[in-house]
């Protein structure tokens, strides 16, 4: 009888071509690119006289880069790699979709309503938090330039065996607590590198209770914690979101895909390296305070006194609050922001401007506060536009954008000046992440919207 193995190792055996010098050498089911990381590592392969060896495994977005007021890129460096992608798909046959495309979108965003994501496969991609895939029971890594080459020459991927994290989120939490907020509190008691070198598998009666949306949240802050990945059983939900993609199995091949799907599980009795437990039912909506994501807190606490922290931690703590400009002890709901920002992989989805509308609709934005509402993709602009969402948006005062990475990065026009504190949806808080001196505090969708009426960070609770 074969011993008891979690679904990560599953995947992973299943995808081993070659095994030397202490790494793995594993098939890629998929290749995610973009404009940002992939221009270096076309030269590489130029240089050495290679192809794609399979483009039609290789799919291209343009995102990073693209300005989300307009279709005209202004930034000569922006503008050059955008064309520099253009051309290298188009020498190597690499479906490509440019801004304009009705399928453009950020590529975490485009792929998984594609349905190009499937269970049990392994995804890689230039850019940290391809580990949203991880939603559909896939083993999905943020690779370097190097890998990206390594990619797009030999469709495989050289990686040492990460170790295996379980993340069981125990009960099911208070309405008010999204994917967003268990991540944070995830991170909140891991910190930023807590889970270095494991990839996550998420557990337990608050994970089964999301969508797929809320799952991709949720695998995408994976990275935050320092994981390789992280990754959610597939199960009906699953199914049901897969089943109507446009490039989902069919007929008697989604029969046979379904089927195997349905037995990607974690053996009873396997034994993880790790296992974190948290209650979710005594959750809270969270907030970051700091300049990384594990530096959060519930909406109802105060700036933590660094002198609660010791060695190191102390130190980061001190430098954080100076860059953010925070006194230990005030209350998260005292603190005023100048803009909000609702988008990104992490949160730019339909269910997301749901949520955010939700709690907009009859609302305005407070005087002073500027709030972009940046859709993940163009396939969810027209889904929102065709619920009405971007009306409520602009009711509001919002300013409702084309889709794009905006202003989760500063790699395009979307970016807070001076020292701006930006209630932000994405997933990185870190020193210049959203300007070279901003400041960002993350939060879900819901909470970003409250705090856009209020003007200081506030939930949906606090509205009634």
């Amino acid at each position: 009888m074969s011993r008891p193995t979690t679904l990560i190792d599953k995947v992973w055996d299943a995808h081993v071509v070659q095994h030397q010098d202490g790494a793995d050498l594993l098939y890629v089911d998929l290749h995610l690119i973009h404009e940002a990381t992939s221009a270096q590592a076309f030269d590489g392969l130029a240089l050495a006289g290679r192809r794609v060896r399979r483009p039609d495994l290789t799919l291209a977005v343009e995102d990073h880069n693209v300005p989300t007021d307009s279709l005209t890129i202004g930034d000569p460096v922006a503008s050059l790699q955008v064309r520099t992608l253009r051309r290298n798909c188009a020498e190597h046959g690499i479906r490509l979709f440019r801004h304009g495309d009705a399928r453009q979108g950020v590529v975490h965003v485009v792929g998984p309503e594609l349905g190009v994501v499937l269970p049990g496969t392994t995804v890689t991609c230039g850019d940290s938090h391809t580990s949203t895939h991880g939603a559909f029971g896939a083993l999905a890594f943020g690779v370097g330039t190097s890998d990206v080459e390594h990619v797009l020459a030999t469709q495989t991927v050289a990686l040492r065996r990460p170790g295996t994290m379980a993340v069981e989120f125990a009960g099911l939490p208070p309405d008010d607590v999204t994917a967003k907020d268990l991540a944070l509190a995830l991170l909140a008691r891991l910190g930023a590198n807590g889970a270095h070198g494991h990839v996550l598998e998420y557990l337990g009666d608050a994970v089964r209770a999301l969508s797929v949306e809320g799952r991709m949240t949720l695998c995408n802050m994976s990275v935050e914690a320092g994981a390789r990945a992280g990754l959610v059983a597939p199960d009906e939900t699953t199914l049901d979101y897969l089943r109507q993609r446009p490039e989902s199995p069919r007929g008697a091949a989604w029969e046979r895909a379904a089927a195997h799907w349905s037995g990607l599980r974690t053996d009873a009795g396997a034994v993880f390296d790790r296992t974190v437990r948290i209650d979710a039912t005594s959750l809270t909506p969270h907030v970051t305070w700091g300049t990384n994501p594990g530096q959060a807190v519930g909406i109802g606490d105060r700036v933590p006194d660094p002198g609660r922290f010791t060695g190191a931690e102390r130190a980061v703590a001190l430098r954080a609050l100076e860059y953010m400009a925070l006194t230990p002890g005030t209350a998260m709901r005292d603190i005023a922001v100048d803009t909000v920002f609702i988008g990104s992989c992490t949160n730019g989805r339909l269910e997301d401007l749901r949520a955010a509308a939700d709690v907009l609709r009859g609302r305005a934005v407070a005087p002073g506060v500027r709030m972009l509402v940046v859709p993940g993709s163009t396939q969810v602009r027209r889904a929102a536009e065709a619920e009405g969402l971007d009306e409520v948006f602009l009711a509001a005062g919002a300013q409702w954008r084309l889709s794009g990475c905006s202003m989760c990065l500063g790699m395009n026009p979307d970016r807070l000046p001076g020292t701006q504190r930006c209630a932000s949806t994405s997933n990185r808080n870190y020193e210049g992440r959203q300007g070279n001196t901003a400041r960002t505090h993350l939060v879900s969708p819901a909470m970003a919207a409250a705090t856009a009426v209020t003007g200081r960070f506030a939930s949906p609770a606090d509205l009634d």
